[in-house]
């Protein structure tokens, strides 16, 4: 059965079986585009080469075998920017040098194979499953052909927890929920656990809910209410249950 371990500190996490994975999920190259529209201005190149620093540092410590990549790769949705078609062939050639990739595309992922090297495994949005375990991104249902599994672990949600009066407001944090399997895949019965890792794009958040813009997933409108939730920080401090869920997703 393979261990599934976070990295301290980091929107990360291992799983060890067979192989060893990193997983990371959105990454959002070439979000700049947008942040300038809003007249927030970031210096060229200093966030993609910021990337490349961050995922190789976790490669040279944990050496895993390969990246999965949860999708969401991509900024723009329908088109590819010009900040894209520099920068995110650059990101998969410096990346694929120290290991393997596999792409797991997301919703913002239109048109990446374009972008996408050779040498880069890229499979369905649907996802991949690892022993029990189903990796996707989570814009999507997952199919009946997935209704083995009893864990989920996917992106695209963002989970952000959003509370004015305490020192974690606006900071990323890992959800990790129990419900019924039944919610998602109908034919089936028992429990499934379900982890949404952080983004890993830390320029997305606001301090102020209404400035910030929740991803819709069906899984999520599926499950809830929840039977049981834990919310953790990225420096592992749970701040918090089910009651709080809807605060954060």
């Amino acid at each position: 059965m393979p261990q599934i371990r976070i990295l301290p500190a980091k929107p990360a996490l291992i799983i060890e079986g067979k192989k060893k994975n990193l997983v990371i999920t959105d990454l959002h190259i070439g979000f700049e585009n947008s942040m300038t529209s809003n007249k927030i201005f970031v210096g060229k190149n200093s966030t993609i080469n910021e990337t490349i620093q961050e995922v190789s540092k976790m490669i040279e410590s944990e050496k895993p075998d390969a990246v999965i990549l949860l999708g969401d790769i991509k900024s723009s949705i329908k088109s590819i920017s010009r900040n894209e078609w520099d920068e995110i062939p650059k990101f998969f050639k410096e990346i694929r040098e120290k290991c393997d990739i596999i792409l797991i595309p997301g919703n913002h992922d239109a048109n990446i194979q374009r972008l996408v090297p050779d040498n880069i495994s890229m499979i369905s949005s649907a996802g991949m499953v690892e022993d029990n375990m189903l990796l996707t991104h989570g814009h999507t249902m997952p199919s009946e052909n997935f209704s083995h599994v009893d864990k989920i672990i996917m992106g695209h949600i963002h989970p952000v927890f959003f509370q004015e009066d305490s020192i974690m407001n606006g900071q990323r944090v890992w959800v990790s929920i129990k419900t019924e399997k039944e919610k998602i895949f109908p034919n089936r019965s028992g429990e499934i656990e379900i982890t949404i890792i952080p983004s890993f794009n830390r320029y997305f958040y606001a301090t102020h809910r209404k400035q910030y813009k929740k991803s819709i997933s069906p899984i999520i409108d599926k499950i809830k209410p929840v039977l049981s939730a834990r919310i953790v920080t990225l420096d592992g401090v749970i701040i918090g249950n089910e009651s709080i869920i809807d605060q954060v997703i």
